[in-house]
């Protein structure tokens, strides 16, 4: 992930490589490289904080210790449950349901696509269900995604409901012995009653053929967008129980910030990384690797 955060590095290289002394003027400087890396500035306003009250406590800090300061809090940032790593699914469910949200554009199908394919590595029978009736091309999309994976789809015309192609896919899940179903779903947010009624009764319809279903709500979301990955985390929250995401784009970004900064916001962990285009280019999402790859100690330090 050197590519993708380079530009924060950039930034906190050069607040800090040279001085002996953490200063007032060194802090200024941090705070704007992380708001420049999209971080949000009530996050970075906390870390800043955090660093303050370490200065005033300690008197005396080095470069040194305030990186490691810096890395500590941002990795407890990241961290919203007790668990130490990612637990990516939940083989305990079958079949293990995944409605994926998010608006168009964000690589949400791309991010479907990946998702099967790492399922299928494991040895998991896996159905998309191609629930974006609104747009030909995201069932077709779907469809190339489907066949690179190696797994079955469940699609219906243009306009049905999607409700309906949900409720077809997880019952093809069930009785095909499926040990996963993944559900795309449309990006609107032009409405958010409608956004809101439409996954509702998405919800409604698949806890009929699997009650505790979906187990899992995944919200995709561009890296790159930096504020309007806010946003739409806001939004997607308030019209449904997003319970982790997935993060795009990251492979040619300088805006990995906007990963702490939301999740700080929203306290919905990240389950994945997209860091490039090829189907196996998704990464369970590693908290100790990615606050690694926003800057070395090593380097800044000198």
């Amino acid at each position: 992930m050197k590519k993708t955060n380079e530009g924060f590095f950039q930034r906190l290289s050069r607040a800090i490589v040279g001085k002996s002394k953490v200063d007032d003027d060194v802090l200024d400087a941090i705070e704007e490289a992380l708001i420049a890396s999209d971080m949000g500035v009530e996050t970075t306003l906390k870390l800043i904080e955090s660093l303050e009250d370490r200065v005033s406590r300690d008197k005396y800090m080095s470069m040194e210790e305030l990186v490691d300061i810096l890395r500590d809090e941002i990795g407890k940032l990241l961290k919203v449950d007790e668990s130490e790593a990612v637990v990516p699914f939940d083989f305990s469910k079958k079949p293990y349901v995944i409605l994926v949200v998010g608006v168009n554009g964000v690589g949400k199908t791309t991010t479907i696509g990946k998702l099967a394919s790492m399922l299928v590595a494991q040895g998991k029978k896996v159905i998309v269900g191609a629930a974006d009736t609104f747009r030909a091309a995201a069932v077709e999309q779907l469809t190339v995604w489907a066949g690179r994976a190696g797994v079955d789809i469940v699609k219906q015309d243009m306009g049905a409901d999607p409700a309906s192609v949900a409720f077809d896919s997880v019952k093809a899940a069930v009785s095909r012995g499926a040990d996963a179903v993944i559900i795309d779903t449309a990006g609107r947010l032009h409405n958010r009653i409608d956004l809101m009624n439409e996954l509702s009764k998405i919800r409604t319809v698949i806890a009929k053929v699997v009650p505790d279903a979906p187990h899992e709500v995944l919200l995709v979301l561009d890296g790159s967008t930096g504020q309007n990955a806010f946003s739409q985390a806001r939004e997607f929250s308030k019209a449904t129980s997003v319970t982790a995401l997935a993060v795009t784009k990251l492979d040619g970004s300088a805006k990995g910030g906007v990963v702490a900064g939301i999740v700080d916001t929203f306290r919905i962990p990240v389950k994945f990384l997209g860091i490039g285009e090829g189907i196996d280019d998704l990464k369970v999402f590693d908290r100790k690797e990615f606050v690694e790859s926003l800057f070395k100690k090593e380097d800044i330090v000198k």
